[in-house]
């Protein structure tokens, strides 16, 4: 097939998958660039060989199985030197058994069944359950800390709080609007923030992170929305944590963990 041909099949069929495999490489890699570069290269390989597409499972499982081809091979996340959170990111990386974190987020992030995170990862369905299992344990017993919370909607702010606490989390507080969110983050600095976008008083979830990040570049954040692809453009620096709303326990329980456990800063910039 035509290079050209190639490129009209890709941007047909991925472009709505895109935002989605970059949201995944991003939390896996714990970087924006570099979750990124792993999603470029995905898709220049995939310009040489598309044969994955010819299995049979979706589109999706393809794009996602022609990633962890890359992925798994590469042996290291990023060339030259690193630093800052991507030299964290390998240390956390390297005190994790292996293949335990992409089973998590496959699972719980891209909502995934076992039986496809097995085509995914060419391994069985009971080896993803125990991988599974393993990350759940090494996430959540891994570290706990302090959680300011962001949201404007109480019965959603009400859940947040007892899916935070459940899992041995302290709760700094609830901001519905973005100067409450600073002024909640002057009285105690928190560990993690758990962001909503739109809050009650038309103001920006985006913002008041942002703001709170000028003084405190260290505070991982995640945050929630109904429409994660407006996030995942590629046009800015965007959040390698994003929950998609609706959610569900296991998804803010997967987020909290890895963020907490891998201390990840990047967030929007408006």
């Amino acid at each position: 097939m035509p290079t050209a041909q190639k490129e009209q099949f890709l941007s047909v069929i991925v472009a709505d998958l895109l935002p989605f495999l970059r949201r995944y490489a991003r939390a896996l890699s714990g970087s924006q660039a570099t979750g990124d570069r792993y999603a470029a290269t995905t898709l220049e390989a995939l310009l040489l060989d598309r044969s994955v597409f010819d299995g049979d499972y979706s589109h999706k499982v393809a794009l996602f199985k022609a990633f962890h081809a890359i992925w798994s091979s590469s042996g290291a996340l990023t060339e030259g030197a690193e630093d800052g959170i991507t030299a964290r990111a390998q240390r956390h990386l390297a005190r994790l058994a292996p293949n335990t974190r992409e089973v998590l987020l496959l699972r719980t992030i891209e909502e995934f069944t076992d039986d496809e995170i097995a085509i995914i990862m060419d391994t069985t369905p009971d080896e993803v359950n125990e991988l599974y299992r393993i990350a759940l344990r090494d996430m959540e017993d891994s570290v706990a800390g302090r959680v300011l919370i962001i949201e404007d909607e109480a019965i959603i702010a009400l859940d947040l709080q007892s899916i935070v606490a459940d899992m041995g989390h302290r709760i700094t507080g609830v901001a519905p609007t973005h100067r409450a969110a600073v002024d909640l983050f002057g009285r105690e600095r928190p560990d993690l923030i758990l962001s909503d976008i739109q809050l009650a008083d038309g103001s920006s979830g985006i913002e008041a992170v942002n703001e709170i990040l000028k003084s405190a570049g260290d505070v991982p954040v995640i945050f929630i929305t109904a429409f994660p692809e407006r996030l995942l453009t590629g046009e800015r620096p965007e959040p390698a944590f994003v929950i998609t709303k609706p959610y569900t326990e296991e998804q803010v329980r997967s987020a909290v963990s890895q963020a907490m456990f891998f201390s990840s800063t990047e967030t929007l910039r408006v």
